[in-house]
């Protein structure tokens, strides 16, 4: 689930293959805002396309000229952005 206003989003519940392509989807209706920061920390639960749905919302918002960070990142997620070597593609805060 994602709750979203001025700006500011929150992404709740877990990130897996399960839900990823509808979390893109209701990612792309919402997150129109720029700068956008999108909070992960009531994420529950993650496995790798957590990382795929964050770096494919980053190209989405480089292609249409917006800024986005990601804050609250869970341990989880952060263990796998550094197992793939793609923490700083992330460019969390």
């Amino acid at each position: 689930m994602i709750a979203c206003k001025d700006g500011r989003c929150a992404v709740q519940g877990p990130i897996t293959m399960d839900n990823v392509v509808s979390l893109l989807d209701e990612g792309r209706e919402q997150f129109t805002a720029s700068p956008l920061t999108i909070d992960l920390s009531g994420v529950t639960d993650v496995d790798s396309s957590a990382l795929s749905l964050l770096l494919e919302l980053r190209r989405d918002a480089a292609r249409a000229g917006r800024a986005i960070r990601f804050t609250g990142l869970p341990e989880n997620l952060q263990s796998l952005a550094k197992l793939y070597g793609v923490t700083e593609l992330l460019g969390k805060e």
